[in-house]
């Protein structure tokens, strides 16, 4: 598979900036749900995938070790999910182009698919996805950044809001 062009974005007014595919746009998904000030929410229609920035304050009573892990549990829960999630991937990841001081800053990562509805429909409607996350944490800004980008892996007619799949279960390939 070719590597996706990836386009420079600024985060937050400018205060953060990054780089990720041309194909995530930024869109109004007020109408599916509240974004509040601490996130960027951005989407790719065709394919139905979502990427969020978020900055949180620091979990301080979370380990530094198993953060992702419990962000991602946390989000299940959110999301009336936190009974069927099923991790896949929990891991370290170094960030050499980040630097804390002299160090290079350290990603918690994790992984895991659950079934989730989209806004406030119900059951009926829930989606399969596989939710990739990556916890940043800045203990010196008190902050901890927080990126997830949601894949589906089946989407159900009752749960799509942009119209670009017409099947009553669409069960999509591994990309």
């Amino acid at each position: 598979m070719a590597a996706e062009s990836c386009v420079p974005r600024p985060l937050f007014g400018g205060a953060i900036s990054t780089a990720f595919p041309a194909r995530f746009q930024v869109q109004d998904v007020s109408n599916i749900r509240e974004v509040p000030d601490h996130q960027e929410v951005f989407v790719d229609p065709a394919r139905d995938e979502s990427l969020i920035f978020e900055l949180l304050d620091l979990k301080g009573e979370v380990d530094d070790a198993g953060s992702a892990l419990w962000f991602l549990r946390d989000i299940a829960n959110e999301q009336d999910a936190g009974d069927n999630l099923v991790v896949e991937h929990s891991g370290t990841l170094e960030l050499a182009g980040l630097r804390l001081g002299e160090a290079p800053a350290v990603a918690r990562t994790s992984a895991g698919q659950l079934a989730v509805s989209k806004g406030r429909q119900g059951r009926e409607a829930q989606n399969i996805v596989r939710l990739y996350l990556a916890n940043i944490r800045l203990k010196d800004a008190a902050t901890d950044v927080l990126i997830t980008a949601y894949e589906p892996l089946l989407i159900k007619h009752s749960a799509l809001y942009l119209g670009t799949l017409d099947a009553s279960a669409v069960e999509l390939g591994e990309t």
